[in-house]
């Protein structure tokens, strides 16, 4: 049994259902022949005793219409014939017994000794492989009592039986042969789809992910669910490996500037600058700088590695927007006294929202900070708060120089900038807001940047309220 086990253990898949579905069918159609046989069998012995009953009832109406004597009973032989069935015996006997008149068609008289009755009985018996139905019954006819017993045998039915054992059987061969192809043919056509995927996986293995997806069908069941799962799964994975090459083509070159300007400036002073006072102080004070860039960069990427990788917070205590936005404001507004800062926050009042005042206030400093550095001219920043069904909004305008209509879409990006060189005079590193991205997502928000050029722009901050 172990070895069965172990030997069905290895079989593929394909071979495991054909196995399995080919038994189920031939269990199946050997309970539904075996309960048809036994059907068939019980309606033939039912139809059997119907008719011994009848044979009873007409030879009991004889003897008693006519109130024969014993010796009556014994001349009427010629009537009891008549009633006999082929492979049939009747007796008629005595209180005592003994056989007054037997009539037999092929059943020799001691296959079952004669038997009195007190009342009517049938039965069925065996007599080595014959099977027989046995009856009995009371004869009062008035100058006799006795029984009067009929002994069938039950042949003619047991050949009918054989003959439908034998069509069950053969047809069960066939059945069983059947529902082998069955079970094969539909096994390959389940097993199909999943193939489809492991030759798939196999030249992704070998090719890459670009291009190869599962054919999906139209059918709306598991294994076609299975396929469109499958396809998305590798579509996550080939944005995802692209992201991460764009993420790593993006972090070297901007980490090469500043490298590059230092190691300039560190040759400059080995070659010239060691003995040049205003050489040693300019490359000193530039590669300062670009070491804090280098610093900003790295510590940015690890402040998005750690918003990329946190999951959705469900515990965070509620906090009031209010508050943080107004002391956040406060602080920040200290840092650049020749701003100017507007804001309307009144709607915001008893305001409640899931997220730590950290990450809120982080938000608001990486927009507020934009705002700043593209004001412009007008050096003037608005920040309101407004309410709309379930949801608050902060949003957070500057009237500068605008964002292209083109550049939008990719705000979010890493490393992007919409002026490159300008952004790396003000000390940008293009993560700021693809952090607010991910931190926003983190507490089921959204954050959205409308914009016209040389006009203005306008960044949202949206959070759903907590309700008590």
């Amino acid at each position: 049994m172990t070895t069965l086990k172990f030997i069905f253990s290895r079989l593929p898949i394909r071979w495991k259902l054909a196995v399995w579905s080919s038994l189920l069918l031939c269990i199946l159609f050997i309970l539904y022949n075996g309960v048809q046989y036994f059907t068939i069998n019980q309606w033939m012995v039912s139809e059997g005793e119907v008719s011994i009953r009848k044979s009873m009832n007409e030879i009991q109406n004889f003897f008693q219409e006519k109130h024969m004597s014993a010796q009556e009973i014994v001349n009427s032989r010629r009537f009891v014939e008549d009633m006999n069935d082929p492979h049939q015996m009747i007796r008629i006997l005595n209180q005592q017994g003994t056989p007054l008149l037997s009539v037999s068609d092929e059943i020799p008289e001691d296959w079952f000794p004669p038997q009195t009755a007190q009342s009517t009985r049938i039965m069925t018996a065996w007599h080595l492989e014959d099977q027989v139905l046995i009856m009995r019954s009371p004869l009062n006819s008035g100058g006799f009592t006795g029984t009067i017993e009929i002994i069938n045998n039950m042949e003619n039915l047991e050949k009918v039986s054989d003959k439908i054992k034998g069509v069950m059987i053969v047809g069960g061969i066939g059945a069983i042969v059947l529902s082998a192809l069955g079970g094969i043919f539909l096994s390959r056509q389940l097993i199909r789809p999943i193939q489809s995927m492991t030759d798939t996986m196999t030249r992704i293995r070998k090719k890459g992910l670009h291009e190869e997806r599962v054919q999906v069908s139209d059918n709306n069941d598991e294994l076609s669910n299975l396929g469109r799962v499958f396809n998305g799964l590798i579509d996550q994975l080939e944005r995802s490996f692209q992201q991460q090459k764009q993420f790593v083509e993006d972090a070297s070159h901007e980490l090469r500037t500043p490298i590059s300007i230092i190691e300039g400036h560190i040759s400059l002073l080995n070659r010239w600058g060691k003995h040049d006072p205003a050489i040693l102080d300019e490359s000193l004070s530039v590669s300062v700088q670009e070491l804090e860039r280098l610093k900003g960069i790295v510590n940015d990427l690890l402040e998005l590695t750690r918003a990329e990788s946190g999951t959705s917070e469900q515990n965070v205590p509620a906090i009031d927007i209010r508050h943080t936005v107004q002391y956040t404001l406060t602080n920040f507004a200290m840092l650049h006294p020749d701003m100017i800062f507007r804001k309307e926050l009144t709607p915001l009042e008893k305001v409640q929202i899931h997220i730590t005042p950290q990450h809120l206030e982080q938000l608001l400093l990486i927009v507020l900070d934009n705002a700043v550095k593209y004001a412009g001219s007008s050096k003037e920043i608005l920040v309101t708060g407004t309410l709309e069904r379930d949801e608050v909004y902060i949003h957070i305008t500057d009237y500068g120089i605008g964002i292209p209509a083109e550049d939008l879409p990719y705000l979010f990006d890493r490393f992007y900038r919409v002026d490159k060189a300008r952004s790396r005079e003000q000390g940008g590193t293009g993560l700021g807001l693809a952090i607010a991205k991910q931190l926003v997502k983190r507490y089921n928000g959204d954050i959205r940047v409308s914009s016209i050029e040389h006009i203005g722009t306008t960044v949202t901050l949206c959070f759903p309220i907590y309700r008590v």
